[in-house]
């Protein structure tokens, strides 16, 4: 008996180990990501697009103490409010996208369309 339950033990490690190498050979060279969360899958999605930023948008990042690498960090590690999106919009949906980046709080809104995602609105949230 223990020693059937041995060689049960050495199969399966044997086939783990090897399950394991083939995985890490197939996906290895790839960049495969599992995304399974809403808000995960729209920023990534996001993030694959061209990004462009409109006018009111260019002008306060001149304005102000915001940059644009501030910008597409909240694209990255952003919270999506999907309440206050529009997502049912064709051909363009809008996001609301909260977050923070260098101790700054902001609001964006991201336009993403078929090629191309375009930050409409930057706001900078007041701390009180």
């Amino acid at each position: 008996m223990i020693e059937d339950m041995k060689t049960r033990f050495t199969l399966y490690g044997f086939g783990f180990a090897l399950g394991l190498v083939l995985v890490f050979f197939f996906l290895g060279g790839k960049n495969a990501s599992c995304n399974w969360m809403p808000n995960d899958r729209m920023l990534n999605i996001i993030s694959q697009k061209k990004i462009n930023f409109s006018d009111e948008v260019k002008e306060t990042l001149v304005s102000s103490s915001v940059d644009s690498v501030d910008v597409m960090q909240i694209l990255i590690n952003g919270e999506i409010d999907f309440s206050k999106s529009i997502v049912k919009n064709e051909p363009c949906r809008s996001y609301w996208i909260e977050g923070k980046a260098a101790q700054k709080e902001l609001v964006i809104t991201v336009e993403l369309c078929d090629s191309l995602a375009l930050v409409k609105t930057l706001k900078r949230i007041s701390n009180n």
